[in-house]
This record gives structure tokens, sequence and C-alpha cells, in this order.
């Protein structure tokens, strides 16, 4: 009976220590556009792993091995120079007009998230036009408890959803909204 009782104030003790031993959750977020264009329009502009030229914060994009799984891309931000993601394919259907890709090396001062991944994809709408959907998954920028503003859960998805929204607002100026 001692061992019981021991055992209980022993877990009783231990389950609220792991609780706040917990480090950071992953974050998802997801968004999307409708624009007038048909699929293979918008699937034509984004499709290319290796051409980002359609979103507005990037100066530049190189890479190596097209749309093949593993393929890289380095998006260098802004202007000449400026700050670099690179990334890697790791799905890619042009039947299905999807990829997913995965960052390999970013600075958390650029972009403050680890362990990211993303999936966009192209989805034909019934009343015509197209949905473009952006999906992402990532940890915040301080993998540790008591994050700096700047790294913390809030700061990483405001900056992935800006980076999703700029690309989006974008791709519906260039293709007409169809709301």
């Amino acid at each position: 009976m001692r061992y019981l009782k021991f055992l209980a104030v022993l877990i009783g003790v231990l389950i609220p220590a792991m609780a706040l031993a917990h480090g950071p959750t992953r974050q998802k977020i997801s968004l999307s556009t409708d624009v007038a264009a048909s699929p293979a329009e918008v699937w034509d502009v984004i499709g290319n792993f290796q051409d980002m030229s359609w979103h507005p914060a990037v100066h530049s994009t190189s890479g190596e091995g097209g749309n093949e799984i593993d393929a890289t891309r380095v998006l260098t931000l802004g202007e000449e120079g400026g700050s670099t993601i690179s990334e890697v394919l790791y799905k890619y259907s042009a039947e299905k007009m999807s990829y997913s890709y995965r960052i390999t090396d970013v600075l958390v001062e650029v972009l403050p998230v680890t362990n990211y991944s993303s999936h966009l994809t192209v989805i034909p709408l019934d009343s015509g036009g197209s949905k473009i959907e952006w999906r992402g998954a990532f940890y915040r920028g301080y993998p540790n408890n008591d994050p700096p503003p700047e790294l913390n859960d809030e700061a990483a998805i405001a900056a992935v959803t800006g980076i999703y929204q700029a690309g989006l607002d974008a791709l519906a100026a260039r293709f007409g909204s169809s709301n």
C-alpha cells in the first residue's frame, strides 16, 4: 500500500513538471485565394519550383534539379545580395498541380521559424477559375521556453502569414479575383 501511495505522489509531482517543461508546438497555417484564371494558367506561373519570380518579395531564384524530388532552390529576397532562403522539393505532381518543399537554411532574423515545410496547390473551382492554396507547418524560431518576442509563436505565424498573403495577393492581382 505504501508503494501505491508513493507512486501516486510521484506521478502527481511529475506530470505537472513535465507540462512546464513542454517546448514549442508545431504551428500550422493555410491561406487561399480564388482567381479568375484557369488552373492550367495559374500552374504555368507557379508550378515551376525553380522560378518564384511571381512572389513580390523574391528578387531572384537559383537552383538545381528542376521539378524532380530533392531539387533545390535558393531564393534571394528584396534585392541583389539580399537575404536568402534555401529550400528542397520533396513532393511534386504536375497532374495534381501541387508541390511540397521544406526550408533547409534560413537565418531566424530573416524568417523566425525552424523545421518549416510548405505545400502549394492549384484547385479547379466548379464556378470556373482556380483556388490557390498555400499551407505551412513550422516551429517558432526559438526552440526553448521563454522565447524573445521576435522569435515566439506569434512572430513566426505573422511572418509566414505575411509571406503567403503577399504571394497570394500578387497572384490575385495578376489573374483577377473570382470573388
